[in-house]
């Protein structure tokens, strides 16, 4: 299935963390809280302003993102748990 996300939202997928700790301890799901870090899958058109016209928006499929703990809409496309979030929930873009 194709999906598209619509205004100035954003399809996230979570980067999975580590199983362990440095130590070696693993970590079992229930005490591990949901990462914070994901990779934006696809990206709406953008916002409206008062005009009518598109803002662009400042991130792009592919991109690595922070957002906030509570952030966006959990859904579940072919099988995979994403997030859509509104553009402005996303903090910043991680830079290599």
């Amino acid at each position: 299935m194709k999906f598209r996300p619509l205004g100035d939202r954003v399809l996230v997928k979570r980067v999975e963390e580590e199983q362990k700790t440095k130590g070696g301890i693993i970590i079992p799901d229930t005490a591990k809280e949901k990462p914070q870090e994901g990779e934006v899958i696809a990206v709406g058109p953008g916002a409206r302003d008062e005009d009518g016209k598109y803002i662009q928006p400042d991130v792009k499929a592919g991109d690595k993102i922070l957002f906030g703990k509570w952030s966006g809409t959990e859904v579940k496309v072919d099988g995979q748990d994403l997030l859509i979030m509104k553009e402005s929930d996303i903090l910043g873009v991680v830079e290599a």
